[in-house]
């Protein structure tokens, strides 16, 4: 279960950082963006992962003023985020083609 648990903690790492790179956002609207995409992720989840993704300096976090209640931090990706991104592209691209091919193929291996 452990590696199951690992395997999803960095393709959602990797998630994150692309809606990030797309726009930045807040954890909340992070977690909305998440749904859009079938993504079911608790806010209980992201907040964790964004604090590390900070300490490892591939995001990082500014409060910025909203148009409705309080301020709220916004995340923007680093240079760092920005090759970390480009790296798990890679890998991804790297392990999706050969599982992809092996699942169509189904009994026929």
């Amino acid at each position: 279960m452990a590696i199951r648990s690992q395997l999803l903690k960095g393709i959602l790492e990797g998630c994150i950082l692309a809606v990030i790179e797309k726009q930045p956002v807040y954890g909340y609207e992070l977690s909305v963006k998440l749904h859009e995409y079938d993504l079911d992720v608790s806010e209980g989840s992201i907040y964790p992962i964004l604090l590390r993704l900070q300490k490892e300096k591939l995001i990082q976090g500014q409060m910025e003023k909203s148009p409705n209640g309080p301020n709220r931090k916004y995340y923007y990706l680093t240079d760092e985020g920005k090759d970390s991104l480009e790296e798990f592209r890679q890998k991804w691209d790297w392990i999706k083609k050969p599982v992809d091919q092996i699942l169509e193929k189904g009994e026929s291996l």
